[in-house]
């Protein structure tokens, strides 16, 4: 089955796609060329301002020996979801992707998922999670080599009409990413839907559903601005939502290279790429705020009473989460503890 889908998603590749080249040409000698799938547009604020950028340090890191070639909105086919299993599988060598995108596959990584786990800036939150990584998540994705994690800054709600109050959420149907932030939604009468990201904006125009949760960073690109006029924050810290990322190689690949290009991906993974990302998201949410409330966009944040009731409301799913991470033989609890403290060590750096 695998090796029956690798070939029909490359083939579909190489007569549909044409690669978006990340960096300056060192020309078609390279020793390695890397393909790097991901589910946005080229001009997305991560794809322009953090993967096309590290591509090319990669390649110039290594003299030209590496070539990236980018290819963008899946281009070499299949879906978001599929993008973990196409790194693993060597259909491509490099993914960015959504962990969440496969619901209940990489349990762990779910903590971060949590309601009110994250930090409302994206750099503490990415640092934390890069750090929570190389402790805990090594195991859950052994299938691939990780090159770094990161996540995004709080979720807000972008609405056709405004929210002052948990009843004013009753029945609204919004679109979510994380399985566990659709139960955080579920928990107080939200009619939450999954779907992946570039999906928004025609869900929006055709009225199949009322709003979403996103970060700021991914308004503009998404057109989210000129598609509903109410956004809702969730204040305080620690905050609703985050989402949690992944940049990843295949393994195989990554094992073919010579020690010295090794280190050249070792010298661009961890830490300082996953802080790099999350300050995209924290850069982009002063920028879009402003550009929101010139369009006279309405921006407001949902009461603090609201937020106490909202923490309340939560509290299974918390229980629920430590339940089945503990079943599997983990220390849920202590999990959902050392997520806490990582965000708070780099919330308060």
């Amino acid at each position: 089955m695998r090796s029956s889908r690798r070939r029909v998603l490359i083939g579909m590749g190489s007569t549909l796609a044409t690669p978006w080249v990340a960096g300056p040409s060192f020309g078609q000698d390279a020793e390695f060329r890397l393909k790097l799938h991901h589910f946005l547009a080229r001009n997305g604020n991560v794809p322009a301002k953090f993967i096309a950028p590290w591509a090319r340090k990669i390649e110039t890191e290594s003299k030209g020996r590496i070539k990236i070639d980018v290819f963008p909105s899946m281009q070499l086919g299949g879906n978001p979801q599929q993008l973990f299993d196409q790194a693993r599988d060597g259909v491509v060598d490099i993914v960015w992707t959504l962990p969440a995108y496969t619901a209940g596959r990489f349990p762990i990584i779910e903590v971060f998922d949590l309601p009110f786990i994250g930090a409302r800036k994206a750099v503490p939150n990415s640092k934390a999670l890069q750090e929570f990584s190389e402790r805990h998540l090594r195991d859950e994705f052994r299938e691939v080599h990780p090159i770094c994690f990161f996540a995004q800054d709080h979720g807000v709600i972008h609405a056709n009409r405004a929210i002052k109050s948990l009843d004013d959420l009753r029945g609204m149907r919004l679109r979510f990413s994380a399985r566990l932030l659709g139960d955080a939604l579920r928990s107080v009468g939200v009619n939450a839907i999954a779907m992946p990201v570039p999906q928004v904006p025609e869900a929006l125009a055709q009225g199949v559903i009322d709003g979403c949760v996103l970060a700021w960073e991914a308004v503009p690109t998404l057109r989210i601005q000129e598609l509903v006029k109410f956004h809702t924050e969730i204040p305080g810290s620690p905050t609703l939502s985050t989402t949690s990322f992944l940049l990843a190689m295949n393994k195989p690949r990554y094992e073919s290279l010579p020690g010295d290009l090794k280190a050249v991906i070792e010298a661009n993974s961890g830490l300082r790429p996953a802080a790099d990302a999350g300050a995209i998201w924290d850069n982009e949410a002063v920028v879009v705020t402003d550009l929101v409330r010139k369009r006279k966009n309405t921006i407001e944040s949902l009461p603090e009473e609201s937020v106490k009731s909202w923490r309340k409301a939560v509290e299974p799913i918390y229980e629920a989460w430590v339940k089945q991470i503990s079943d599997r033989g983990q220390n849920g609890q202590k999990l959902v503890e050392t997520a806490r403290e990582l965000v708070a060590k780099y919330e308060s750096a």
